[in-house]
């Protein structure tokens, strides 16, 4: 196995993917859904009367957790990694610009490695920066934001917020990607995968560690009150949790190169 080789080959693959991404129009949808948050807290901050801001830290802990556990991860993290990584070998495929990539000299797992990674990279960072402004303009325009930001948790909450959200990327990352070379229109898996992930709480304990969003919610620095239908299942601690999703997306991605090896491009029928 040529370790070295392979790393440079992900490496300039990661670069020119990168390149691409940024200024790629399938991104649009991926800017609003970080940019929506980040506004309407900016006008929050701007526009809010002072009695409206003096708010608890409690509450502020609260709305946070709300924002991020139902807006930023079940939707803008979620969606934008379909439409990142579901499209990533399809999209190439439907383009009829796959086979660029299949002339050079690089195996195709490297190719799809290469691919995620890129992927990964550009996510985590965009994500990154939305949670960061979205946490510092709720928290800053309050007094006690201000003091819990220097004096209190509020460091380290926010560090465990940009964990989440990476591993977020990272588990539903591959899981799309393994969809898009399954499927050619990836909407209808990752409406099956979202209602699974979504409505993951009312199912039997045992089903419930079949997800991705188990194993985040476990990591929460502020957990959400537990729903009437809810089935209670114990949190899995972080050193079980972690390794789990990690070994949960390494599984996918085996299955990745195992796929994309046998995948045949022809053009004329997709």
């Amino acid at each position: 196995m040529n370790w070295q080789l392979w790393s440079k080959q992900i490496d300039a693959i990661v670069r020119l993917e990168i390149r691409r991404y940024w200024l790629g129009r399938r991104w649009i949808g991926i800017y609003l859904l970080i940019l929506a948050p980040i506004a309407l807290l900016t006008l929050r901050a701007m526009f809010a009367p002072a009695r409206a801001l003096n708010v608890s830290v409690t509450n502020l802990n609260l709305t946070y957790a709300v924002v991020f556990q139902t807006f930023l991860l079940r939707l803008s993290v979620f969606f934008s990694c379909m439409q990142i990584f579901a499209r990533m070998l399809r999209g190439e495929i439907l383009e009829k610009t796959l086979h660029y990539y299949l002339l050079t000299p690089v195996r195709r797992e490297v190719l799809a490695i290469g691919k995620y990674v890129a992927g990964l990279v550009a996510v985590i960072a965009l994500f990154a920066i939305c949670i960061v402004t979205t946490y510092l303009l709720l928290f800053l325009p309050s007094p006690g934001g201000v003091d819990f930001l220097i004096h209190g948790a509020g460091i380290p909450h926010l560090a465990r917020y940009l964990i989440i959200a990476m591993l977020a990327c990272v588990g539903y990352g591959a899981v799309f990607l393994l969809v898009g070379l399954y499927f050619k229109n990836p909407v209808g898996p990752a409406l099956a995968i979202s209602a699974w992930e979504s409505f993951n709480f009312v199912l039997p304990s045992a089903l419930q560690k079949i997800s991705v969003i188990h194993y985040l919610n476990a990591l929460c620095p502020v957990p959400l009150p537990k729903s009437p239908f809810a089935v209670l299942t114990d949190p899995t601690p972080a050193f079980i949790s972690i390794p789990s999703l990690l070994l949960f997306t390494a599984s996918v991605l085996i299955m990745v190169s195992m796929k994309i090896r046998r995948t045949e491009v022809t053009y004329s029928a997709d």
